[in-house]
Parts: structure tokens; C-alpha cells; sequence
């Protein structure tokens, strides 16, 4: 997926279909002057249903088709014929959409299962047909009902990627070129912040044809919790990560207090985010000589408070592999417990 395709917030207006009218038909048929009413009932309206599509990474469809309408139902005939049913309309959405109501911006529900389907809006019901309203006291009734109108609304589509592992980082601090390494992905890359605009997911391949989804989230900022930048748009994508994987240059000032900037952000955010599973990994390591590597191994080991932690070096690919075996048996032991 390329950033420049990747949509994760747009508002989308529905309406659904009108309910076909009741019939008013009085039956008649040779040598039967008064054969009595006999209109059929209207057809409903369709339904506006969202429905969840695995195969879908990103809203970017949305863009290009905001407006969505259902059919209307059609009226009813005679010999009591029932008017057909309005088409439903579907949204196709990718896992992890949340809906919200655009006016009030509550959430209304949010699709995480493949073919899962939501009816966001009911289509109007049909009128009932003239035959209904029949009785001792008015044998030929010459009304029916109308059907009752759809409705409409505008709403908001907001995604929170569904990934295994969140890399969690500063700008620049290698999260694409490590996800370019460990997956097919093609994230843009180059040497200055905020290259990475956009979330970009990948699929690390794993031993014996297994495999778990990376998303490389956008470096955070001190302040994206305040919604400094776009705070509020990267972090929402962390909510969903199940293994979080904060990456840290080794050239940084202070590799353990980075970790503390960046951690005190997701509990601002969201105090929930600190249950997940984590995992520190110091990139660019490759720069590092013994000596280094053994003093800031002493330092994390004292500033981390046992959050387990490793050296790597996406451009050298120096354990890479170990990096793929921990995250894969962080995320089996969460399955089994």
C-alpha cells in the first residue's frame, strides 16, 4: 500500500429507499361486478448496510464516492400483489472502522469480522394495500397507505488499523526502513522527520509460511496526545495493535528517556495502551562498538524497569531473524493466555 492510497478518516452522506405505496384496487372480473378491494401492499425501502471486507486495507473507495442510496420500493398491485422490495445498498469497509454519527460524533458501532454486516440506515417501511382495511362496516375501502419515507444522514468513517505489532517511534527514527526490511512493504524513506505521513502496514513472513501484520505508525511528537501535529489521528491507530515495538536510535541523547517521552504520550492518550505488550529495540546498532553496546546495555537495564529490550540494525540486518522469533512468541503467549 502506498501512502499517497492510504485514507483513514472521510465523511460519507446515506439515504435509504422510500417504501412503495399501498394499492387502492378494487377486484374485477367478468360477471363479478363487485369483486371487492384487492390492492397489494408497497415494497420496503432498501436498507443502507455496511458490511466488513478483509481485503480492504484502507477508505481511500470513500473518496471518490461519497453519497449513497438505496432503491425505493415499489408500489403495490392488484390481486393483492406485494410491490417488490427497494435494493439494499452496501458500504464495503475494512476491519477496524469505526462509525460515528457526523452531528454528534458519538460512536455507533464499529466492524471488526470479515462479511460482518451493520444496517445503518432501515429503508421505509411499505403501505399497506386497501384489502387490509376491509371490514363488516366498509366493504369496499377505497384508500390505502403510502409508504413511509427513508431516511437519511451523514456520517463518519474513522479506521484504527487492526495490526499485530504498532512500531512505535520519533520521526526518524528507521521505523520504514525496518518495515521495508522484516516485510514486502514500500514505505517512503529518506534521512529528514515525517517522511512517513501515513500509516504503512506489511506482512512479516515467518517460518513455515506463517505470518503477522506490522504497521509502522507516524513518529510521534512530545505533545501528540495534546493533538499537537496530528497526535489524535497516528495515536488512534496504536489503540489496535495487540504488541507495541518502540524503536530508538542508538546515536539518540538518551535512549531510556526517549522511551519514557514516548510512553508517557500513549498514557496521556489513552492510559489502556500501557497493557499491551512491549518491546524496545534499539536500531542502527551497527554504530555501536563493544564497549558502547555494554554501557548503554547497563543503562537500559536500569531505566527500563524489565521491559525486555534488543540491538538491531535494519540497513546491517543484524538480528533481524530474533527480532521476528521475539515478536512472534510475544504474540502466541497473548493468544494462549
Amino acid at each position: 500500500m502506498t501512502e499517497g492510497n492510504f485514507t483513514d478518516y472521510v465523511k460519507v452522506y446515506a439515504e435509504s429507499g422510500n417504501g412503495g405505496k399501498g394499492s387502492a384496487h378494487l377486484h374485477r372480473e367478468k360477471y363479478i361486478d363487485k369483486g371487492g378491494p384487492d390492492g397489494g401492499d408497497g415494497g420496503r425501502g432498501g436498507h443502507v448496510i455496511i458490511r466488513g471486507n478483509e481485503n480492504l486495507w484502507t477508505l481511500i473507495h470513500f473518496k471518490f464516492q461519497k453519497h449513497f442510496r438505496a432503491g425505493h420500493g415499489e408500489h403495490g398491485g392488484s390481486s393483492r400483489s406485494t410491490g417488490a422490495d427497494g435494493e439494499d445498498k452496501y458500504m464495503e469497509v475494512p476491519l477496524g472502522t469505526v462509525v460515528r454519527d457526523a452531528e454528534t460524533n458519538e460512536i455507533l458501532f464499529e466492524i471488526t469480522e470479515h462479511n460482518e454486516e451493520r444496517i445503518l440506515l432501515e429503508g421505509g417501511m411499505g403501505g399497506r394495500g386497501n384489502w387490509h382495511f376491509k371490514s363488516s362496516t366498509n366493504q369496499t375501502p377505497r384508500y390505502a397507505q403510502p409508504g413511509i419515507p427513508g431516511q437519511e444522514a451523514a456520517y463518519l468513517l474513522e479506521l484504527k488499523l487492526l495490526a499485530d505489532v504498532g512500531l512505535v517511534g520519533f520521526p526518524n527514527a528507521g521505523k520504514s526502513t525496518l518495515l521495508s526490511v522484516i516485510t514486502s512493504a514500500k514505505p517512503k524513506i529518506a534521512d529528514y522527520p515525517f517522511t512517513t505521513l501515513k500509516p504503512n502496514l506489511g506482512i512479516v513472513q515467518y517460518r513455515e509460511f506463517q505470518s503477522f501484520v506490522m504497521a509502522d505508525i507516524p513518529g510521534i511528537i512530545e505533545g501528540a496526545s495534546e493533538g499537537k501535529g496530528l497526535g489524535h489521528y497516528f495515536l488512534r491507530h496504536i489503540e489496535r495493535n495487540s504488541t507495541l515495538l518502540f524503536l530508538i536510535p542508538a546515536d539518540a541523547d538518551d535512549v531510556a528517556k526517549e522511551y519514557e517521552i514516548l510512553l508517557n504520550e500513549l498514557k496521556t492518550y489513552n492510559p489502556e495502551l500501557l497493557d499491551k505488550e512491549r518491546l524496545v529495540a534499539v536500531s542502527k546498532s551497527d554504530m555501536l562498538d563493544d564497549e558502547l553496546k555494554t554501557e548503554l546495555k547497563a543503562e537500559l537495564d536500569e531505566n527500563l524497569k524489565g521491559v525486555p529490550y534488543m540491538f538491531i540494525s535494519s540497513v546491517a540486518q543484524q538480528n533481524i531473524q530474533q527480532l521476528k522469533d521475539r515478536l512472534w512468541q510475544m504474540l502466541n503467549a497473548q493468544k494462549e493466555d
